[in-house]
């Protein structure tokens, strides 16, 4: 199978109500857990995609005060009890796997409450990103993104493909899409394989951007056959993003 590629060259926390059963969870735990028996991911091949992911050494650990005891866990197991998610690395097949694993997850816990997932991503393989977008169309809760930095490529897909009304960006975040890339090798008939691949993935990208930012599928391919970078007011316009987050200074 040929590699495809769809890519380009701080942390918030933000409270929200925990009942006591969410309190007591363990929820980098009790996500281990879920991901080893439930979605067939080995303990050692998570714990060095989590550790790709988010450095050991950069990864800040918080002490949560619980009712009888203080627990401590890492910062973003923290936040998976705001059901937030943080994406902010370039998409990959183990990156994807951590990330619907997520998604499965929180759904599971409550599928009534919504999911946030912040971005800041160049992009990266079209398949592994088509995986994370199939499976945020697919749960029940509300999937609301955020684009913090630069959602591009890839990252730039997932960020429209939130639910209406619940995609927002931060002032200096960019957004950038264009067409995949890719690279074959061998055989006239094999390169002419991947070749037909590569303009079916052009073409389903392409339609899930109109279909989430409102625009014609003819803009979105003009737009794409370069680098289209976009201002956070740009975004907004464009239609891959529904407002943008400024704070309300008292």
């Amino acid at each position: 199978m040929p590699k495809i590629i769809f890519s380009a060259p701080f942390l918030f926390y933000t409270p929200g109500y925990l009942n006591i059963e969410q309190k007591n969870m363990d929820y980098g735990k009790e996500f281990k857990n879920y991901a080893i028996k439930h979605q067939g991911i080995s303990s050692t091949y998570y714990d060095s995609i989590l550790t790709s992911m988010y450095p050991v050494g950069l990864t800040p650990n918080i002490i949560e005060e619980r009712q009888m005891n203080a627990v401590a866990m890492d910062v973003f197991s923290r936040l998976m009890m705001d059901r937030i998610i943080f994406l902010g690395t370039g998409i990959n097949d183990q990156v994807a796997n951590i990330v619907q694993a997520q998604l499965l997850f929180l759904a599971s816990t409550d599928a009534s409450k919504d999911i946030q997932i912040y971005i800041n991503s160049p992009g990266g393989s079209v398949y592994a990103g088509l995986g994370i977008y199939d499976t945020m169309q697919f749960i029940s809760p509300d999937v609301a993104t955020i684009c913090t930095g630069m959602a591009a490529s890839m990252g730039a897909v997932l960020l429209c493909a939130g639910e209406k009304g619940k995609r927002s960006g931060l002032t200096h975040s960019r957004v950038m899409i264009h067409q995949p890339m890719g690279g074959a090798q061998g055989q006239a008939s094999d390169i002419e394989i991947t070749a037909r691949e590569i303009l079916k993935l052009k073409s389903e990208l392409y339609d899930i951007i109109a279909k989430h930012s409102g625009q014609s599928i003819e803009k979105v391919n003009e737009d794409s056959d370069r680098d289209y970078w976009m201002k956070a007011e740009e975004a907004q316009a464009y239609g891959m993003i529904d407002e943008i987050l400024v704070r309300e200074k008292a």
